[in-house]
């Protein structure tokens, strides 16, 4: 009986320690951003997101209200990335907004915005892994390529995505709220590094385990799609010119494909920093502000302008409905 009373008495301890210690640092990393001025990574933050939000929904209606682009797998997978990052950008605004202003959140509410946002930002990520495979596949079997991912299979392929992003970012909210239950109801900022932060090493391995195997996946499958993609149609002669568009295409795309994940690399390292006491509280501070501000949002704010400028079918439905609009309101006035 005195040992299991011993052993309520050490697990109260513990659970009291970490709820104060939840506090402590959410208290720290607040103070930490005050005291810099961080609140003005609000204005290229609320730019870039409003610049991606203008643009993603018109290239999203284009496509859904196009019977001939919704047949095309490369526009499908198009859409899913777009409304992925439109729900990630949302998200992630607010959380920067309610971080900066000292806006207390609900712990719950705070922990289903950091997962719907990790959801978000890895369906993008694996969407715009697809799309190179996709590409791959167009030009290594071209006579098959319809009849190896025609639309209906691919829906099918995004849903499966958007459930394997899912499974893990929920499943870790469903842990923090077993295991946090002695926590504090509101915060005055919102990390989910600061949650993980607190819920142990094994916690700690396994959310490694999974960023790690995940960019590791695709980082590998891009590799060897490109490098299949160079092999096969070196011969004949696209590569040759140094401002050719299968140069120029690659370029872009390898640019664009490092911007959406770099930020994911760079929230590993907060996660190794943050186990660390010999690390200042204000480097990891500016490091996520950065990562969360400008980081996370740079590839998001590129993609609608180069993929709208460099995809023909879309620039012309998008000319196409703006003379339409204009002979419409000329024939109103008339």
């Amino acid at each position: 009986m005195n040992t299991t009373q011993h052993l309520t008495t050490q697990f109260q301890m513990v659970l009291s320690e970490n709820k104060a210690a939840m506090a402590n640092s959410s208290h720290q990393w607040y103070d930490s951003l005050q005291r810099w001025h961080l609140e003005l990574f609000l204005i290229p933050a609320s730019l870039l997101t409003l610049a991606t939000l203008l643009a993603n929904p018109i290239l999203l209606a284009c496509i859904l209200f196009s019977r001939s682009l919704r047949q095309e797998t490369r526009y499908l997978l198009l859409a899913n990335t777009l409304a992925a990052d439109m729900l990630f950008l949302s998200l992630n605004l607010v959380t920067v907004v309610c971080n900066t202003l000292g806006v207390a959140m609900l712990r719950v509410l705070c922990e289903l915005v950091s997962a719907v946002t990790a959801v978000a930002y890895c369906c993008a990520v694996l969407t715009v892994t697809l799309k190179v495979v996709d590409t791959y596949v167009a030009v290594r079997w071209p006579l098959h390529y319809h009849d190896l991912l025609p639309p209906a299979r691919t829906r099918k392929i995004l849903v499966g995505v958007w459930l394997l992003a899912a499974m893990y970012p929920l499943s870790l909210v469903i842990v923090m709220e077993v295991m946090e239950d002695n926590a504090p109801q509101r915060s005055e900022v919102c990390l989910i590094l600061i949650s993980i932060g607190k819920m142990g090493s094994e916690m700690m391995v396994g959310v490694h385990i999974y960023f790690t195997m995940g960019a590791v996946v695709c980082t590998l499958l891009i590799l060897y799609c490109y490098g299949r993609l160079y092999w096969v149609t070196k011969t004949q002669g696209i590569w040759q010119s140094r401002y050719s568009r299968a140069r120029v295409t690659l370029l872009a795309h390898g640019v664009l494909l490092l911007l959406y994940f770099s930020p994911g690399l760079v929230f590993t390292v907060e996660l190794v920093l943050y186990q660390r006491q010999e690390v200042s509280q204000d480097i990891r501070v500016w490091i996520n502000t950065v990562n969360m501000c400008m980081l996370m949002l740079l590839p998001r704010a590129c993609a609608p302008y180069l993929y709208g400028l460099w995809y023909r079918d879309i620039s012309d439905t998008l000319l196409a409905v703006l003379h339409r609009r204009r002979r419409l309101s000329q024939v109103t006035v008339a």
